[in-house]
C-alpha cells in the first residue's frame, strides 16, 4: 500500500502538474508562459519537508495547492457577533467528530486512471455519512498553460451541505506586489468573530462593498486586493452574491497573472483567506504567508449547522448550503490558469 503522501505527476507541453493521495491536492504546479518563462502560483507551506507533531490533522500535515472540500468548514465551537447568534442552535447534518473541511480535505483517495493526459481519483465516506463518495478529475489544457478539473459528488440521502473549492496561492516576498481581481459581488463580509484572537485584520461582522477601501481592525481602511501585508494577520471576508465565478491574482514581482473560474450558480461566494504570518503556533510559527480564493457555496468555514441555518448571508438571498438528492451526481467543473503581466 503506498504512503499518504504518494503522487503523481503529468507533463505536457505547457508545464507539469503533481497530484498527491492525500486530499487530492493539487501541486506543485509549472506553467510554462508564452514568454519562455514559467510560474508555480499554487502554494505549498513552509513546514511541507518537517517532522510535525503526528497529533495534527491530515489537512494540515499535507497542506498544499488546491483540493475539494466536501464539506466545506467545520462544526465547531465559535464566540460569533450577534447577528449571528441565532444560526447557531439549528444540529448539523454531519456525524459527530467530523473532520475540518469534510473527509474529501482529511483523506488518502484512490486512484481511478492514470494516463498522460489525465488524473482521476475517487473517496468513498464512511457508512451513515449522507455523502457516499467524491470523484476528481484533473485535465491539463493540450493547448495552454491551464489545467481543467471536474468535481462529482454521489449523495447518499438528501442532505444540505455547505461546499467548497480550496485555491490556494503563494505570495510575493514583497509588501503589495500581488493585487486580487474578482467578479463583482453584492457585498463584502468580515469573518463575524475571530478567526485567529490577536491577529485580526479586520473588524468582526464588517458590512462593506470594495476590498480597495475595507474596514481596517485598528481603525481606518486597508486595501484588502494588495497582499501581502506588513502587519501579520489571518483573517476571513466573503464576497456574496457574485455575478460571474472569478477571480485573478496578479504577482508584480514574479510577473504572471493566475486566473481562477467557475460556476457562480453552484459556489455563488468567494471566501478570500488572508494567511498573513498571523497564526503563531505549530506548525505556523509566524512564517506562514499565502492567500486563499476559495469558490463557496457556504458561510465562512463555520461548519454544516451554521451553514444550513438561517444565517445571515442565506437572509440577504445567496445561498449557503446546496441541496443534494440521495443518488443524484454533482457535478461542476473549474479551470486555473497562467499568463505573463503585459
Amino acid at each position: 500500500m503506498e504512503s499518504f503522501d504518494a503522487s503523481r505527476t503529468l507533463h505536457w507541453a505547457h508545464g507539469s502538474l503533481t497530484v498527491q493521495r492525500l486530499g487530492a491536492m493539487l501541486a506543485p504546479v509549472r506553467f510554462d508562459l508564452s514568454d519562455g518563462r514559467s510560474a508555480q502560483p499554487m502554494h505549498i507551506p513552509p513546514w511541507a519537508d518537517e517532522n510535525l507533531p503526528p497529533d495534527l490533522p491530515p489537512i494540515l500535515r499535507g497542506l498544499r495547492g488546491e483540493w475539494p472540500c466536501i464539506p466545506f468548514g467545520a462544526d465547531e465551537p465559535q464566540t460569533l457577533s450577534a447577528d449571528w447568534q441565532a444560526s447557531m442552535g439549528q444540529s448539523s447534518p454531519l456525524p459527530p467528530n467530523a473532520p475540518p473541511h469534510g473527509e474529501s480535505s482529511n483523506c488518502v483517495w484512490d486512484w481511478v486512471c492514470v494516463d498522460d493526459k489525465r488524473l482521476v481519483l475517487n473517496l468513498s465516506y464512511p457508512d451513515g455519512h449522507p455523502i457516499a463518495s467524491v470523484e476528481r478529475e484533473i485535465v491539463p489544457d493540450p493547448s495552454a498553460p491551464a489545467i481543467d478539473c471536474v468535481l462529482r459528488v454521489m449523495p447518499r440521502t438528501d442532505c444540505h451541505l455547505p461546499i467548497g473549492l480550496h485555491p490556494t496561492f503563494a505570495l510575493p516576498t514583497t509588501i503589495g506586489a500581488a493585487r486580487i481581481s474578482t467578479s463583482k459581488a453584492n457585498s463584502i463580509r468580515s469573518y463575524p468573530g475571530s478567526l485567529e484572537p490577536g491577529a485580526d485584520i479586520f473588524p468582526a461582522d464588517a458590512l462593506f462593498d470594495d476590498l480597495h477601501g475595507a474596514p481596517a481592525h485598528s481603525g481606518g481602511q486597508i486595501d484588502a486586493s494588495r497582499l501581502p501585508f506588513e502587519a501579520p494577520g489571518e483573517d476571513l471576508l466573503q464576497l456574496v452574491g457574485l455575478q460571474e465565478g472569478y477571480a485573478a491574482v496578479d504577482n508584480h514581482q514574479a510577473n504572471y497573472r493566475v486566473t481562477l473560474t467557475w460556476n457562480a450558480e453552484h459556489f455563488p461566494s468567494l471566501l478570500i483567506w488572508f494567511s498573513n504570518r498571523g497564526r503563531k503556533h505549530e506548525p505556523w510559527n509566524g512564517r506562514h504567508a499565502a492567500l486563499g480564493l476559495e469558490p463557496i457555496c457556504s458561510a465562512f468555514d463555520l461548519g454544516a449547522g451554521i451553514a444550513s441555518a438561517d444565517n445571515p448571508i442565506a437572509r440577504q438571498g445567496t445561498p449557503t448550503s446546496h441541496s443534494f438528492q440521495a443518488s443524484k451526481v454533482f457535478e461542476t467543473r473549474y479551470h486555473i490558469a497562467a499568463s505573463s503581466l503585459v
